[in-house]
Protein backbone atom coordinates (compact mmCIF):
# COMPACT_ATOMS: atom_id res chain seq x y z
CA UNK A 1 0.00 0.00 0.00
CA UNK A 2 2.57 2.35 0.94
CA UNK A 3 4.07 2.13 -2.70
CA UNK A 4 0.64 2.93 -3.96
CA UNK A 5 0.58 6.26 -2.09
CA UNK A 6 3.60 7.54 -3.66
CA UNK A 7 2.52 7.01 -6.77
CA UNK A 8 1.89 10.24 -8.95
CA UNK A 9 -2.07 10.56 -9.55
CA UNK A 10 -1.87 10.74 -5.35
CA UNK A 11 0.52 13.15 -4.84
CA UNK A 12 0.13 15.47 -8.24
CA UNK A 13 -3.06 17.35 -9.33
CA UNK A 14 -2.40 17.34 -13.01
CA UNK A 15 -1.46 13.71 -13.08
CA UNK A 16 -4.63 12.83 -10.71
CA UNK A 17 -6.95 14.67 -13.46
CA UNK A 18 -5.46 12.47 -15.83
CA UNK A 19 -6.23 9.56 -14.17
CA UNK A 20 -9.90 10.15 -13.98
CA UNK A 21 -10.27 11.15 -17.12
CA UNK A 22 -8.64 7.81 -18.65
CA UNK A 23 -10.84 6.24 -16.98
CA UNK A 24 -14.22 7.82 -17.21
CA UNK A 25 -13.56 9.09 -20.91
CA UNK A 26 -11.77 6.30 -22.02
CA UNK A 27 -12.18 7.86 -26.35
CA UNK A 28 -11.76 11.42 -25.00
CA UNK A 29 -13.77 13.91 -23.58
CA UNK A 30 -17.38 14.27 -23.21
CA UNK A 31 -19.60 17.24 -22.65
CA UNK A 32 -21.94 16.40 -19.62
CA UNK A 33 -23.92 19.54 -20.76
CA UNK A 34 -24.82 18.58 -23.97
CA UNK A 35 -23.28 15.13 -24.43
CA UNK A 36 -21.03 15.96 -27.45
CA UNK A 37 -18.03 14.45 -28.80
CA UNK A 38 -16.42 16.76 -31.18
CA UNK A 39 -15.61 20.50 -31.36
CA UNK A 40 -14.24 20.17 -27.41
CA UNK A 41 -10.87 21.86 -26.55
CA UNK A 42 -8.49 22.05 -23.29
CA UNK A 43 -8.83 25.65 -22.61
CA UNK A 44 -5.00 26.83 -21.70
CA UNK A 45 -3.72 29.92 -19.65
CA UNK A 46 -2.17 30.76 -16.17
CA UNK A 47 -5.42 31.16 -14.54
CA UNK A 48 -7.11 28.29 -16.23
CA UNK A 49 -8.07 25.73 -13.80
CA UNK A 50 -6.85 22.35 -13.82
CA UNK A 51 -8.56 19.85 -16.18
CA UNK A 52 -10.68 22.51 -17.71
CA UNK A 53 -12.16 21.99 -21.23
CA UNK A 54 -14.95 23.89 -23.61
CA UNK A 55 -17.20 22.60 -25.81
CA UNK A 56 -18.18 24.51 -29.04
CA UNK A 57 -21.60 23.07 -29.36
CA UNK A 58 -22.84 24.33 -26.10
CA UNK A 59 -19.78 26.89 -25.60
CA UNK A 60 -19.96 25.49 -21.66
CA UNK A 61 -16.83 25.04 -20.13
CA UNK A 62 -16.77 22.22 -17.99
CA UNK A 63 -13.86 19.41 -16.09
CA UNK A 64 -14.35 15.82 -15.49
CA UNK A 65 -15.59 16.87 -11.83
CA UNK A 66 -19.08 17.78 -13.65
CA UNK A 67 -21.62 15.25 -13.15
CA UNK A 68 -19.70 12.84 -11.07
CA UNK A 69 -19.68 12.28 -6.85
CA UNK A 70 -16.50 14.69 -7.32
CA UNK A 71 -19.13 18.00 -9.09
CA UNK A 72 -18.80 21.21 -6.76
CA UNK A 73 -15.94 19.85 -4.35
CA UNK A 74 -13.10 22.07 -3.85
CA UNK A 75 -11.35 19.28 -2.19
CA UNK A 76 -7.93 18.66 -4.65
CA UNK A 77 -8.62 15.55 -7.11
CA UNK A 78 -5.56 13.80 -5.68
CA UNK A 79 -6.75 13.80 -2.33
CA UNK A 80 -10.17 12.05 -3.84
CA UNK A 81 -8.17 9.62 -5.27
CA UNK A 82 -6.25 9.03 -1.77
CA UNK A 83 -9.60 8.56 0.21
CA UNK A 84 -11.24 6.17 -2.78
CA UNK A 85 -7.63 4.02 -2.10
CA UNK A 86 -8.19 4.14 1.68
CA UNK A 87 -11.82 3.31 2.14
CA UNK A 88 -11.47 0.56 -0.57
CA UNK A 89 -8.65 -1.37 0.63
CA UNK A 90 -9.56 -1.38 4.30
CA UNK A 91 -11.48 -4.23 5.14
CA UNK A 92 -13.44 -3.27 7.85
CA UNK A 93 -13.50 0.74 6.77
CA UNK A 94 -11.52 3.72 7.92
CA UNK A 95 -13.45 6.69 10.22
CA UNK A 96 -13.91 10.19 9.06
CA UNK A 97 -11.47 11.16 12.10
CA UNK A 98 -8.77 9.08 10.55
CA UNK A 99 -9.41 10.12 7.11
CA UNK A 100 -9.12 13.23 7.89
CA UNK A 101 -6.10 12.95 10.08
CA UNK A 102 -4.59 11.18 6.85
CA UNK A 103 -5.86 13.94 4.03
CA UNK A 104 -5.16 16.55 6.72
CA UNK A 105 -8.70 18.18 5.61
CA UNK A 106 -11.35 19.19 8.11
CA UNK A 107 -13.96 16.43 9.99
CA UNK A 108 -16.75 17.59 8.28
CA UNK A 109 -14.79 17.51 4.85
CA UNK A 110 -13.69 13.88 5.59
CA UNK A 111 -17.12 13.09 6.58
CA UNK A 112 -18.55 14.28 3.40
CA UNK A 113 -15.76 12.54 1.30
CA UNK A 114 -16.79 9.38 3.02
CA UNK A 115 -20.74 9.29 1.78
CA UNK A 116 -19.99 10.35 -1.57
CA UNK A 117 -17.00 7.32 -2.13
CA UNK A 118 -19.96 5.08 -0.54
CA UNK A 119 -22.39 6.27 -3.22
CA UNK A 120 -20.17 5.52 -6.05
CA UNK A 121 -19.30 2.07 -4.23
CA UNK A 122 -23.45 1.73 -4.78
CA UNK A 123 -24.42 -0.98 -7.33
CA UNK A 124 -28.10 -1.30 -7.78
CA UNK A 125 -27.37 -4.49 -9.29
CA UNK A 126 -31.07 -6.38 -10.74
CA UNK A 127 -29.46 -9.31 -12.31
CA UNK A 128 -30.84 -12.33 -9.84
CA UNK A 129 -28.58 -14.35 -7.73
CA UNK A 130 -27.74 -17.67 -7.91
CA UNK A 131 -29.38 -19.67 -11.13
CA UNK A 132 -29.23 -23.93 -12.31
CA UNK A 133 -27.26 -25.37 -8.77
CA UNK A 134 -25.93 -22.18 -7.40
CA UNK A 135 -27.06 -21.93 -4.05
CA UNK A 136 -28.04 -18.28 -2.14
CA UNK A 137 -27.54 -18.02 1.35
CA UNK A 138 -30.05 -15.46 2.92
CA UNK A 139 -30.47 -14.17 6.79
CA UNK A 140 -31.63 -10.98 8.35
CA UNK A 141 -29.81 -9.59 11.77
CA UNK A 142 -30.14 -6.62 13.72
CA UNK A 143 -28.10 -3.60 14.28
CA UNK A 144 -27.75 -0.64 16.18
CA UNK A 145 -30.66 1.63 17.45
CA UNK A 146 -34.40 2.63 15.86
CA UNK A 147 -35.17 6.21 15.96
CA UNK A 148 -38.47 5.06 17.24
CA UNK A 149 -39.74 2.13 19.12
CA UNK A 150 -43.31 1.30 17.73
CA UNK A 151 -44.84 -1.70 20.03
CA UNK A 152 -46.36 -4.33 18.09
CA UNK A 153 -49.43 -4.82 17.67
CA UNK A 154 -49.99 -7.72 20.12
CA UNK A 155 -48.81 -5.35 22.56
CA UNK A 156 -52.24 -3.51 22.17
CA UNK A 157 -50.43 0.20 22.37
CA UNK A 158 -48.37 -0.23 25.73
CA UNK A 159 -45.22 0.61 25.56
CA UNK A 160 -41.99 -2.04 24.69
CA UNK A 161 -39.16 -2.90 27.45
CA UNK A 162 -36.09 -3.59 25.71
CA UNK A 163 -33.87 -5.51 28.21
CA UNK A 164 -30.78 -5.40 26.26
CA UNK A 165 -31.17 -9.26 24.44
CA UNK A 166 -33.44 -9.89 20.81
CA UNK A 167 -34.51 -7.61 18.05
CA UNK A 168 -36.33 -5.23 19.62
CA UNK A 169 -35.52 -1.73 18.84
CA UNK A 170 -32.58 -2.11 16.38
CA UNK A 171 -32.35 -1.76 12.90
CA UNK A 172 -33.21 -4.60 10.85
CA UNK A 173 -30.81 -5.93 7.65
CA UNK A 174 -31.20 -8.71 5.30
CA UNK A 175 -28.72 -9.97 3.14
CA UNK A 176 -28.05 -12.51 0.53
CA UNK A 177 -25.19 -14.07 -0.49
CA UNK A 178 -24.43 -16.56 -3.84
CA UNK A 179 -22.14 -18.95 -2.35
CA UNK A 180 -18.52 -17.98 -3.74
CA UNK A 181 -19.55 -15.09 -4.73
CA UNK A 182 -21.40 -11.46 -4.21
CA UNK A 183 -23.42 -10.45 -1.31
CA UNK A 184 -27.06 -8.11 -1.41
CA UNK A 185 -27.33 -6.23 1.73
CA UNK A 186 -30.86 -4.01 2.80
CA UNK A 187 -32.13 -2.24 5.24
CA UNK A 188 -35.97 -2.73 5.90
CA UNK A 189 -38.00 -0.82 8.54
CA UNK A 190 -39.00 -4.54 9.26
CA UNK A 191 -37.88 -7.88 8.99
CA UNK A 192 -41.46 -9.61 8.75
CA UNK A 193 -42.39 -12.34 6.14
CA UNK A 194 -44.27 -9.98 3.54
CA UNK A 195 -41.08 -8.16 3.32
CA UNK A 196 -38.44 -10.91 3.12
CA UNK A 197 -39.90 -13.09 0.73
CA UNK A 198 -40.25 -10.25 -1.55
CA UNK A 199 -36.80 -9.23 -1.09
CA UNK A 200 -35.94 -13.11 -1.96
CA UNK A 201 -37.96 -13.28 -4.54
CA UNK A 202 -36.88 -10.31 -6.50
CA UNK A 203 -33.41 -10.56 -6.21
CA UNK A 204 -32.97 -15.03 -6.38
CA UNK A 205 -33.52 -16.59 -9.74
CA UNK A 206 -35.79 -19.54 -9.31
CA UNK A 207 -33.98 -22.47 -10.36
CA UNK A 208 -31.51 -21.89 -7.17
CA UNK A 209 -31.07 -23.49 -3.96
CA UNK A 210 -31.80 -21.78 -1.32
CA UNK A 211 -30.07 -21.99 2.07
CA UNK A 212 -31.50 -20.20 5.62
CA UNK A 213 -31.65 -21.36 8.90
CA UNK A 214 -34.62 -22.23 10.92
CA UNK A 215 -36.68 -18.76 11.00
CA UNK A 216 -40.31 -18.90 10.30
CA UNK A 217 -40.01 -15.68 7.94
CA UNK A 218 -38.98 -18.19 4.85
CA UNK A 219 -41.43 -21.12 6.11
CA UNK A 220 -43.38 -21.86 1.91
CA UNK A 221 -39.86 -20.77 0.38
CA UNK A 222 -39.39 -23.99 -1.09
CA UNK A 223 -42.35 -23.15 -3.34
CA UNK A 224 -40.40 -20.01 -5.05
CA UNK A 225 -37.14 -22.03 -5.46
CA UNK A 226 -35.64 -25.38 -7.10
CA UNK A 227 -34.87 -26.65 -3.25
CA UNK A 228 -35.15 -24.80 0.58
CA UNK A 229 -32.69 -26.28 2.85
CA UNK A 230 -32.87 -24.39 6.34
CA UNK A 231 -29.92 -25.63 9.01
CA UNK A 232 -30.89 -25.60 12.88
CA UNK A 233 -29.11 -23.36 14.53
CA UNK A 234 -31.33 -24.20 18.04
CA UNK A 235 -29.90 -27.47 17.83
CA UNK A 236 -26.54 -26.34 17.32
CA UNK A 237 -26.60 -27.56 13.65
CA UNK A 238 -24.45 -25.16 11.85
CA UNK A 239 -23.26 -27.61 8.39
CA UNK A 240 -24.73 -30.60 7.11
CA UNK A 241 -22.88 -31.69 4.18
CA UNK A 242 -23.06 -28.26 2.03
CA UNK A 243 -25.62 -27.15 3.61
CA UNK A 244 -25.36 -23.58 5.64
CA UNK A 245 -25.82 -20.09 6.06
CA UNK A 246 -21.98 -19.70 6.88
CA UNK A 247 -21.12 -17.30 4.11
CA UNK A 248 -23.70 -15.03 4.90
CA UNK A 249 -22.48 -14.78 8.99
CA UNK A 250 -19.27 -14.07 7.85
CA UNK A 251 -20.66 -11.41 5.79
CA UNK A 252 -22.35 -9.91 9.01
CA UNK A 253 -19.60 -10.69 11.32
CA UNK A 254 -17.34 -8.22 9.11
CA UNK A 255 -20.15 -5.66 8.61
CA UNK A 256 -20.24 -5.59 12.46
CA UNK A 257 -16.75 -5.82 13.69
CA UNK A 258 -16.41 -2.54 11.33
CA UNK A 259 -19.42 -0.72 11.99
CA UNK A 260 -18.71 -0.99 15.82
CA UNK A 261 -14.87 -1.04 15.76
CA UNK A 262 -14.45 1.75 13.38
CA UNK A 263 -17.27 3.76 12.72
CA UNK A 264 -18.82 2.98 16.35
CA UNK A 265 -21.49 5.42 15.73
CA UNK A 266 -24.59 5.15 12.35
CA UNK A 267 -27.39 7.12 11.98
CA UNK A 268 -30.16 5.16 10.33
CA UNK A 269 -30.77 7.62 7.62
CA UNK A 270 -27.20 6.71 6.68
CA UNK A 271 -27.04 2.97 7.09
CA UNK A 272 -27.97 1.65 3.67
CA UNK A 273 -24.73 3.49 2.31
CA UNK A 274 -22.61 1.82 5.03
CA UNK A 275 -24.16 -1.53 3.56
CA UNK A 276 -23.48 -0.73 0.13
CA UNK A 277 -19.51 0.31 1.20
CA UNK A 278 -19.28 -3.69 2.86
CA UNK A 279 -21.24 -5.03 -0.02
CA UNK A 280 -18.86 -3.31 -2.28
CA UNK A 281 -15.67 -4.44 -0.24
CA UNK A 282 -17.10 -8.37 -0.12
CA UNK A 283 -17.95 -8.00 -3.91
CA UNK A 284 -14.33 -7.32 -5.04
CA UNK A 285 -12.44 -9.09 -2.69
CA UNK A 286 -9.22 -10.46 -3.34
CA UNK A 287 -10.88 -14.17 -3.33
CA UNK A 288 -12.59 -13.06 -6.42
CA UNK A 289 -9.39 -12.02 -8.18
CA UNK A 290 -9.53 -8.66 -7.41
CA UNK A 291 -6.65 -6.57 -5.22
CA UNK A 292 -6.50 -3.37 -3.94
CA UNK A 293 -5.98 -1.12 -6.79
CA UNK A 294 -8.22 -2.73 -8.98
CA UNK A 295 -10.86 -2.02 -6.32
CA UNK A 296 -10.22 1.82 -6.30
CA UNK A 297 -10.38 1.32 -9.91
CA UNK A 298 -13.96 0.38 -9.89
CA UNK A 299 -15.04 3.11 -7.52
CA UNK A 300 -13.76 5.45 -10.12
CA UNK A 301 -16.23 3.20 -12.67
CA UNK A 302 -19.03 4.49 -9.97
CA UNK A 303 -18.49 8.25 -9.63
CA UNK A 304 -20.85 9.71 -12.67
CA UNK A 305 -24.37 10.34 -12.31
CA UNK A 306 -24.36 10.07 -8.34
CA UNK A 307 -24.21 13.48 -7.57
CA UNK A 308 -24.69 13.58 -3.58
CA UNK A 309 -24.88 17.05 -1.98
CA UNK A 310 -24.49 17.99 1.84
CA UNK A 311 -27.68 18.76 2.30
CA UNK A 312 -28.93 15.39 1.26
CA UNK A 313 -26.96 13.32 3.14
CA UNK A 314 -28.44 14.79 6.42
Amino acid sequence: MKSFLNAKHLQNEEAAYAWVEARIWPNGPVCPHCGGVDRISKMQGKSTRIGAYKCYQCRKPFTVKVGTIFESSHVPMHLWLQAIFLLSSSKKGISSNQLHRTLGCTLKTAWFISHRVREAMRDGGLAPMGGAGGIVEVDETYFGKTKEKKPSPQRKGRPFIHRGGGPSGKRAIVSLVERGGKVRSFHVENADKPTVVGIVTANVAKESRLHTDESRLYIGADQHFSSHETINHTAKEYARGDVTTNSVEGFFSIFKRGMKGVYQHCGENHLHRYLSEYDFRYNNRVALGVNDYERADRVLAGVVGKRLTYQTTR
